[in-house]
């Protein structure tokens, strides 16, 4: 059963989702939250599996919510999607490099949203190849001060290859073509670098990728 909880102001927003979420036999609402410190409160009560987190919130908004999340080891099994009226603005990165797995826009068609759920369930990062290249095009190319990312080093050559091309947009199954290995292989890779930096998903790992100067950005 994957356990939700939903955090955002809007009463309308809310019963929306859960109304649609348990339709889903393999799915429950386990609790809701119209702030960002009362949602918080209640991941560490409930310790759901996905937490929908709106940006924009009174009293502490979803990046705050998001990061002090992602920073509670107790809560490592939380997997935080950002929700955003907006599609892909400067909150949904600043929200990224918070901690979170993912992000939906509010009006995505219905059996997108559930997909999205099952998919963030897994453990797998919300963001498609085509959005992961959208957001380093916005986002990404935009001056960031480095910083000293611990584990870098302790990647193997072949590691950093596969974490770059993350970085680029790329799937598995690219990134395995790209390599000429196995998507298997390639897994493989991006997993075991994404445990030696400390990265909860895909997601973490393009931020990484760029703070740490492993990839440059290129001038648009």
């Amino acid at each position: 059963m994957i356990r939700v909880l939903l955090v955002d102001d809007q009463p309308l927003i809310r019963s929306g989702f859960r109304a649609l979420l348990e339709l889903e036999d393999d799915i429950e609402v386990v609790a809701e939250a119209a702030d960002g410190r009362a949602g918080l409160e209640l991941a560490r009560r409930h310790r759901p599996d996905i937490a929908l987190v709106d940006i924009q919130m009174p009293v502490t908004d979803g990046i705050e919510t998001t990061r002090q999340i992602a920073a509670d080891p107790e809560l490592a099994g939380v997997h935080v999607v950002v929700l955003t009226n907006y599609g892909l603005d400067e909150y949904v990165f600043h929200a990224l490099r918070a901690g979170a797995a993912g992000f939906l826009v509010k009006d995505i068609e219905p059996e997108d949203f559930l997909h999205a759920v099952r998919v963030a369930a897994r453990g797998d990062a919300l963001l498609a190849p085509s959005i992961t290249r959208r957001l380093i095009d916005r986002f990404v190319t935009q001056p960031l001060a480095p910083r000293v990312t611990s584990g870098l080093e302790e990647l193997t050559v072949r590691e950093r290859e596969a974490v770059a091309l993350v970085a680029q947009g790329l799937s598995n199954d690219e990134i395995a073509a790209r390599m000429v290995i196995s998507p298997l292989t390639a897994k493989t890779h991006v997993h075991r670098a994404m445990t030696k930096l400390h990265a909860r998903d895909r997601a973490q790992l393009v931020v990484l990728a760029y703070e740490s100067g492993l990839v440059t950005p290129r001038p648009r």
